[in-house]
């Protein structure tokens, strides 16, 4: 594999999205609206593969996950899309089942698990900026779902924050087909720094 970018030791992180059984898990609630698109990707085994391939080598890892309660649900200011849709749905319900991280996606010994975010940008409702600086983190690789909503919206975020951004293709899913994974990647290559597989990163 070519490797395109040298990943520092101790300066470099992976940051994984919403990794949790809602999404991943067979009976998760968002699970059979992805799942054709797991299965092309590989997703789950990238994912694994890439959490094994990143340890020992220096690579801080950060787990965000959604999470809301019975007051946010009832009384979320001015709701988006995509708010209305999973407070409808009761996804990611704190303390619930569905918003645990996924068994095999989860937090091990030395991993970050933030606060849950609660917008579609990490950043936005979350201490990822003060976790990542004060272990001095300048360059960044991002995962997790979806593609299109969070995963992007935190690169991009990361980018303004002058972060080296790494958007891993093989590491995210997007909410639609292959057209519409291909035409997120196109987005990716506009504002990251690199666009590379799990293995390609897992290499670097």
């Amino acid at each position: 594999l070519a490797v395109t970018q040298n990943y520092p030791s101790g300066r470099t992180g992976l940051l994984l999205i919403d990794t949790v059984n809602h999404v991943f898990a067979d009976e998760g609630k968002g699970y059979p609206l992805y799942e054709a698109e797991f299965a092309r990707l590989g997703l789950l085994e990238n994912l694994k593969r890439l959490l094994a391939g990143v340890r020992g080598h220096g690579v801080g890892v950060f787990f965000s996950g959604m999470a809301y309660t019975d007051e946010e649900y009832a009384h979320w200011h001015r709701p988006t899309g995509i708010h209305k849709a999973m407070f409808e749905n009761r996804v990611f319900e704190a303390g619930s089942w569905g918003a645990r991280f996924h068994p095999d996606l989860a937090p091990a010994e030395g991993g970050v698990a933030l606060a849950p975010h609660k917008n579609i940008d990490v950043f936005a409702t979350t201490d990822l900026d003060v976790q990542l600086r004060r272990r001095g983190v300048e360059h960044l690789a991002l995962g997790g779902m979806i593609g299109t909503m969070c995963v992007e919206s935190t690169g991009r975020s990361a980018m303004e924050r002058g972060y080296h951004v790494t958007m891993l293709k093989d590491a995210t899913a997007s909410d639609g087909d292959e057209v519409s994974h291909d035409q997120m990647l196109r987005r990716y290559a506009l504002f990251a720094h690199e666009v590379l597989s799990a293995d390609e990163f897992v290499s670097a």
